[in-house]
């Protein structure tokens, strides 16, 4: 229970604070797109870090990710401290796609606008087309993004399959993929009835997709194929 309390204290008065840093990350700019947004990020990435203290998550990170330019990146989708694990522990920085109702949480959707998110409503699908349209944008420019086709937590159950139509971000806009397997999470919290307790993650970084190896794919192939893979890293840790 003083984790959970831990929890929602700091992240409250972390981000109530963050009003002048938010401000600065806003008129950063440098030499490339890569640092510019790893520099923005530094404040949700410190965040997410001590979020994750508190709770007493021991991740271990599998891989290793060097690359420079944008990358769509696919993840399966455990739980909700899937996106504080992954802000903290990647080396790149990214946006992803979420559901429009964030943006009314307080101080939060203001930072996630600075990281390049793109936002949905899930209930209208001329809105997801729309942010699809967005996302490529968004990649065409240089940023990174991150996905979890699943649509929804598995909350440590298993895998479901991956929703084709997100995939055409990478197909359209011409980037590489690089998949992440995720297991942990949903001890962390989902399977506590809500109450935060520590727990043991993994993230795999798998090795990098080129658009060239999978340029020709229908984005329903393309679904399935990282999904497998994603799928068996995720097996070969659980053994």
């Amino acid at each position: 229970m003083f984790r959970t309390i831990g929890f929602y204290t700091f992240f409250f008065i972390r981000g109530f604070f963050s009003f002048i840093a938010r401000w600065k990350a806003k008129r950063v700019s440098l030499p490339t797109v890569d640092a510019t947004d790893w520099e923005r990020n530094q404040v949700p990435r410190s965040w997410a870090k001590g979020l994750l203290k508190i709770v007493g998550a021991d991740i271990q990170v599998h891989g290793d990710l060097q690359y420079q330019g944008p990358v769509l990146f696919v993840a399966n989708h455990v739980g909700s401290f899937d996106i504080p694990v992954l802000i903290s522990s990647l080396p790149k920085a990214f946006g992803f796609i979420s559901k429009i109702e964030v943006l009314k949480i307080p101080i939060v959707g203001s930072w996630m606008k600075i990281m390049n998110c793109v936002f949905m409503d899930r209930k209208s699908r001329t809105d997801s087309t729309k942010a699809i349209e967005m996302g490529v944008k968004v990649l065409k420019e240089g940023h990174s993004l991150l996905i979890f086709p699943e649509g929804t937590r598995s909350k440590g159950g298993e895998m479901k399959a991956f929703k084709a139509g997100s995939f055409r971000l990478a197909l359209d806009a011409g980037v590489p993929i690089i998949p992440l397997g995720i297991t942990g999470t949903a001890d962390v919290m989902e399977k506590n009835k809500g109450i935060m307790k520590p727990a043991k993650i993994h993230l795999t970084i798998l090795p990098l997709q080129p658009y060239s190896s999978f340029k020709d794919m229908t984005s329903k192939d393309l679904a399935e194929h990282i999904h497998q893979m994603i799928h068996k890293s995720i097996n070969s840790l659980e053994k």
